[in-house]
């Protein structure tokens, strides 16, 4: 049965869960070093693109979720479990002082050689890896009809218009926030995704306790 609340805890969950780990902010920095010397409209249409196949990437894995679950024989409470840790695990390194967030040498001057780097480096991995595709796998456990996952299909649209306004304007929050500031930015981040991890994790261990053959096995064991 269709609900509004629900609609809209899906969009605003997706928008929570996704955010923080994607770090528009942060990315910022990154795309101007593998822009350098393009002019500003090569940029936009870089950023536009990339934040589609963002956008392309993510939905493909929430369309296909239920089907790697099955395949493998993924519980949903398991997939809760796991992208908790993953996602909390994530967090713990936003916080951690010692966070590097910049690429290397040479993967900015590998990136620089390319021609297109809307799809990698800037989709994949730096806006869609591991961390955003293990977040939108797992809210496949909380979709039950077609209208759960056309909000979280909006979450995901709504996360990649703020990546693309924050990368258009990439030159001028790096010179206004500065270092200091990223660093803020990136801490707060990171805790938010901490509670995302540690809420996926419980909702995961709560189901697990709760499934009815567990109970039904436990009361018949403590029957005997």
């Amino acid at each position: 049965m269709f609900s509004v609340a629900h609609f809209w805890e899906l969009i605003l969950g997706t928008i929570v869960g996704l955010l923080p780990i994607i770090n528009p902010l942060a990315a910022a920095p990154v795309f101007l070093a593998i822009t350098e010397g393009d002019t500003e409209q090569r940029r936009g249409r870089q950023a536009l693109m990339g934040c589609f196949y963002m956008v392309v990437i993510l939905t493909s894995f929430l369309i296909g979720g239920s089907f790697i679950m099955g395949f493998f024989g993924i519980s949903i409470p398991g997939i809760r479990v796991a992208g908790g840790i993953m996602v909390a695990g994530i967090g713990l390194s936003m916080l951690a002082p010692a966070r590097a967030t910049k690429q290397t040498v040479e993967e900015q001057q590998a990136a620089r050689a390319k021609r297109d780097i809307s799809f990698t480096p800037l989709a994949m991995p730096q806006l869609s890896g591991p961390g955003s595709i293990a977040v939108t796998v797992g809210f496949t456990s909380l979709a039950t009809q077609w209208l759960d996952y056309a909000a979280i299909v909006l979450g995901i649209l709504v996360v990649a218009f703020i990546s693309y306004v924050t990368l258009r304007l990439s030159t001028s929050i790096v010179r206004l926030i500065g270092v200091n500031g990223m660093n803020a930015v990136t801490k707060i981040m990171g805790f938010l995704l901490l509670c995302v991890g540690v809420q996926f994790v419980v909702n995961g261990a709560i189901a697990i306790v709760t499934d009815p053959v567990l109970l039904k096995t436990i009361r018949g064991a403590w029957d005997k």
